[in-house]
């Protein structure tokens, strides 16, 4: 489903993206793992076309079809959500009218809102006031209502408390089941993994993915031995 090439990636003059290759294939959920300052978040954000990252070389292919050159509405319409780590405050706009904008369909409006507890924020100022499990869980409730077909989450349990990230993740579970759903996932505390079932996890270091395997076992190995080990190999599979 998702493609990506030989991708060097360049923000505000500096290369953080660096001859990258990585493919999150139809159905499958893929963990990112990587240290602070690795480029995890800078390559979803390139992956969404966002201002401010340039594409140096290489190519991003979704559904066969090369993305570097699409704005962020087109991807969007081609079936690509995010998630963003810190989402942002609107203030005038109420959170019912920002899902009614993205869903016709009222009944999933109202099955969502209930399923991620927000009924009672839907006629509030999109996160304004609200704690950090309230702004992620009305992040979610914005992609979701989008139904992509790949999801890109950037730390979706960071400042979340247990509660909300088993409520998260079961939304998340659910919606991952259908096998045309994909997703790319950035973790650094791995809890979400305990509520969804994740198919490959890879390692990025210095903005390149420098292993892949199983999430858990990768997710272990960090636990015992950091990342640097990462860089030596340390996990299941190195990426040549």
């Amino acid at each position: 489903m998702l493609e990506i090439r030989n991708l060097s990636v360049e923000v505000a003059g500096n290369l953080i993206i660096k001859n990258l290759n990585l493919d999150v294939r139809r159905g499958e959920t893929m963990i990112l793992f990587g240290p602070n300052g690795s480029g995890k978040t800078t390559l979803i954000k390139a992956i969404m076309g966002f201002e401010g990252y340039s594409i140096k070389e290489g190519e991003i292919i979704f559904k066969e079809k090369k993305l570097n050159s699409l704005s962020t509405e087109e991807r969007v319409k081609l079936g690509i959500g995010i998630m963003h780590q810190h989402p942002v405050k609107i203030r005038g706009v109420k959170l019912h009218q920002i899902a009614e904008f993205l869903c016709p369909d009222r009944e999933k409006i109202k099955k969502f809102a209930e399923q991620l507890f927000l009924e009672e924020h839907m006629h509030r100022d999109i996160n304004i006031g609200f704690s950090g499990g309230e702004m992620k869980r009305a992040e979610l409730f914005q992609v979701i209502l989008q139904e992509p077909d790949l999801l890109l989450l950037d730390e979706p349990e960071s400042g979340v408390d247990i509660e909300n990230i088993g409520i998260m993740g079961k939304i998340l579970n659910d919606y991952l089941k259908n096998k045309d759903k994909s997703a790319l996932i950035i973790t650094h505390t791995g809890y979400i993994m305990d509520y969804l079932s994740a198919d490959r996890g890879c390692v990025m270091f210095e903005g390149r993915i420098w292993c892949m395997g199983n999430p858990k076992e990768i997710f272990e190995s960090i636990k015992k031995a950091g990342y640097l080990k990462c860089k030596e190999c340390y996990a299941p599979q190195r990426v040549k």
